[in-house]
């Protein structure tokens, strides 16, 4: 039997071909270069600027995450917060802004968390006829921020918020006690109306509630005179049917006249 033998020319042209196959295969996979702190800190950033608050919070939490040690982390806390309060999820920026001030109470950047925890609250300040709940929260904050740091930038804002809140309380008691006086539940619209002055400074409510405390002191004397009146009248009715029943029971009871006389005294309350 006779050996089977390639031709050279065939076995180059399949040399060849492998050779070509494999050159024009996929190119070996590139490690990705993870990102230093200070890049995702600009790309974090820049996502604030441009509105991307969503993107940001994921790039801060990065940092977090991947670089817990760094420089970085404390700004990509605060950060987080900001993002949060600018996409109006108040209550989340609220939450991580009171983390921040309590993992770092001695922070340089605390007069500012402080401000937008009160801001967090003042956001949503409703209308004076609604709830003031907000209002408060947010005067109670922009108050802890005056006395802590009186002399910050951000004590001086939280000063002129601070007179917004006070209106807006005020102007809630004068409308409820305004309601009270219209259903003339006089003694409750009283006790608003000097709640108003006594709890809040002078924001324009001074005059209007004074006006109220005096007209409610007018239709209280109006209802005690009225009142007055009335038990008179009852008085007088008593009088009268003791003064018609006491001869009767003299004669069943024969009780002596003294007597009489004292018991009809006892009976009016004399």
């Amino acid at each position: 039997m006779r050996p089977f033998y390639i031709p050279s020319y065939i076995f180059s042209l399949i040399l060849f071909t492998l050779i070509f196959f494999i050159g024009c295969g996929p190119p070996p996979k590139q490690i990705k270069k993870e990102k230093t702190p200070e890049e995702l800190m600009k790309e974090g950033l820049r996502d604030m600027r441009d509105g991307f608050y969503e993107g940001a919070i994921e790039v801060f939490q990065q940092i977090k995450d991947k670089y817990p040690y760094s420089k970085y982390v404390i700004i990509a806390e605060l950060k987080i917060a900001d993002a949060l309060y600018f996409k109006g999820n108040y209550d989340e920026a609220y939450e991580v802004y009171s983390e921040f001030e309590k993992l770092h109470p001695v922070n340089p950047n605390i007069p500012y968390v402080i401000y937008q925890k009160g801001m967090c609250h003042f956001k949503r300040v409703s209308t004076v006829d609604r709830d003031q709940y907000h209002t408060k929260k947010a005067k109670e904050e922009f108050e802890r921020l005056i006395r802590r740091f009186p002399n910050s930038e951000y004590a001086r804002i939280a000063k002129w918020r601070l007179r917004k809140c006070y209106a807006n309380l005020a102007k809630h008691e004068l409308y409820v006690a305004d309601f009270y006086f219209k259903m003339k539940k006089y003694k409750a619209a009283l006790s608003r109306y000097r709640y108003a002055i006594m709890h809040y400074p002078d924001v324009g409510q001074y005059y209007k509630a004074l006006r109220g405390i005096e007209l409610c002191k007018r239709k209280l004397k109006e209802e005690n005179l009225l009142i007055a009146k009335e038990e008179k009248e009852k008085l007088k009715e008593v009088e009268k049917k003791v003064e018609k029943c006491l001869p009767c029971e003299r004669i069943r009871r024969g009780r002596p006249p003294a007597l009489e006389e004292e018991m009809r005294k006892h009976a009016l309350g004399r």
